[in-house]
């Protein structure tokens, strides 16, 4: 391997400068990707560790569960997770109110991510919570990320935030995603949500994350709006004040 492709391997998790064994990869890279794919593939049939995550955070926590009776059909009923069941929804609309805020916990594609990073991120993300009236906290099994939207208006949240498990990669089996959305209500569509993914100790930290989404909660309530309509630009924000603006210098 040359030395080119060892200072590149510094900045990424992707699989290059790998080396070869006649046509082959080496031994030893070819069983580091069958460890990865492994372990990814686990991930997508790992059931959330309900006990565990309750017993991770601070408060009591609404128990709800999608359409899907069962990993091996979430997996081939997407439709299935985007929909509570009945007793779901008699959970949530008993838990009825105004609220500012809905935060939905979902298993979506990898239980693992939620039980390592929902926690953590939460308690990141407190200190932006503090002017919101929030719902209760809820937890969604076999759910996808449009449930938040039916969790959210059944409380009766004007805003709901979805951490879910990502969908793994051969680098990372344990991502989690944040879907934010305001308005929401069943039916909603993607271009209505902001997204910011990889959040994890070896991606985007608890912190900035946590800072990114206190932007977009702030601005969705000035303006109303979210999704492609609204702009993530505290990273911007942070760079004119650090630098000063070039076009003005």
């Amino acid at each position: 391997m040359s030395d080119a492709w060892q200072q590149l391997q510094k900045f990424t998790a992707a699989r290059i400068g790998q080396g070869r064994a006649g046509v082959s990869l080496p031994t030893a890279k070819q069983l580091a990707f069958g460890l990865d794919h492994a372990r990814a593939r686990d991930a997508v049939h790992k059931a959330l560790d309900v006990a565990k995550i309750e017993g991770q955070l601070p408060e009591p926590v609404l128990f709800l569960t999608s359409q899907a009776p069962d990993r091996a059909s979430y997996l081939k009923r997407p439709d299935w997770g985007r929909r509570l069941d009945a007793p779901s929804r008699q959970i949530a609309e008993r838990h009825q109110g105004e609220y500012d805020l809905a935060l939905v916990i979902v298993d979506g594609l990898s239980a693992l991510a939620i039980e390592e990073n929902a926690a953590a991120f939460l308690a990141a993300l407190r200190p932006e919570l503090k002017d919101w009236s929030l719902a209760p906290l809820s937890v969604v099994t076999q759910g996808r990320v449009a449930i938040g939207d039916e969790v959210a208006s059944l409380l009766g949240a004007r805003m709901v935030l979805v951490l879910i498990g990502e969908r793994p990669g051969l680098s990372a089996p344990d991502s989690l995603g944040l879907y934010f959305t305001y308005g929401p209500e069943v039916g909603g569509t993607d271009e209505r949500r902001n997204c910011i993914s990889n959040v994890r100790p070896a991606g985007l930290s608890y912190q900035e994350a946590a800072k990114r989404q206190g932007y977009l909660m702030s601005e969705a309530w000035r303006r109303g709006i979210s999704g492609v309509d609204l702009k993530d630009e505290s990273a911007m924000d942070t760079a004119l004040t650090q630098q000063g603006n070039f076009l003005l210098g």
